[in-house]
């Protein structure tokens, strides 16, 4: 029999973060894959690294840092075909993604490849949604409100389109994009109605309203905004 592929999400960051199912399946954990950076450390496994098998055998998918999309694709095929092969010999194969593995996750380019050929289960996690709204101590949305999560990366025109159109809106991706994503919502006046939070969860999180925060922003932050009223105030 094939072993089972297992997508788990380990939350944005603060391995506490980690549910009780993704620490169990990971601390028992024959084959454990995560994606990993050209340059530098994983941050997935770095968020699990205290439940991992010292035994463990560990697939990095070392995934180019780049904006095009081929190269990250060719490597997600190869690892397909690596972990299948741990799969046809039986064993287990853990995934390891941060945040959430179909909230923007890595996993689901697996989940393409390998789920028609094997049993595959997927641990949802703490997204880092969740964790950046949590970190404002601020709802994300409320009532019959709706909220728009939108890629940062978005051209100008798009973004404006879609921050018109939701009553809460989280953009995603922020990194370089602030200062124009920072001049686009002050031309919309939500400026004052914007939270940004970068590395939530993490011991360098920081937490400011968007007028407070600086030009340089790391690919990890987030901007929230709720245009109602506050929720919590008005029933």
């Amino acid at each position: 029999m094939s072993g089972t592929l297992y997508g788990i999400g380990v939350g944005p960051g603060d391995p506490e973060l980690m549910t009780l199912k993704a620490h169990r399946l990971i601390s028992t954990a024959r084959v454990v894959a995560y994606p990993a950076p050209d340059s530098g450390e994983s941050f997935a496994r770095s968020i699990a690294a205290d439940a991992i098998p010292a035994d463990a055998v560990e697939i990095p998918m070392v995934v180019p840092m780049r904006v095009e999309r081929f190269p990250a694709q060719d490597v997600y095929a190869g690892a397909a075909e690596t972990i299948a092969g741990h799969l046809n010999a039986g064993d287990d194969v853990t995934v390891l993604c941060e945040g959430d593995p179909f909230f923007y996750g890595s996993f689901m380019y697996l989940f393409a490849r390998l789920s028609e050929r094997f049993p595959c289960e997927v641990v949802p996690g703490v997204s880092s949604l969740a964790a950046c709204s949590a970190a404002l101590a601020r709802p994300l949305t409320a009532r019959n409100d709706v909220l728009t999560v939108i890629p940062g990366p978005l051209d100008d025109d798009a973004l404006r389109v879609r921050i018109e159109q939701a009553q809460a809106v989280a953009i995603m991706k922020v990194g370089r994009h602030l200062p124009r994503l920072r001049t686009l919502l002050d031309t919309m006046n939500l400026t004052a109605q914007a939270g940004y939070v970068e590395r939530a969860s993490l011991g360098e999180q920081r937490v400011m309203p968007l007028a407070d925060a600086p030009d340089a922003a790391p690919y990890f932050s987030m901007i929230l905004i709720y245009k109602g009223d506050d929720p919590w105030l008005t029933p």
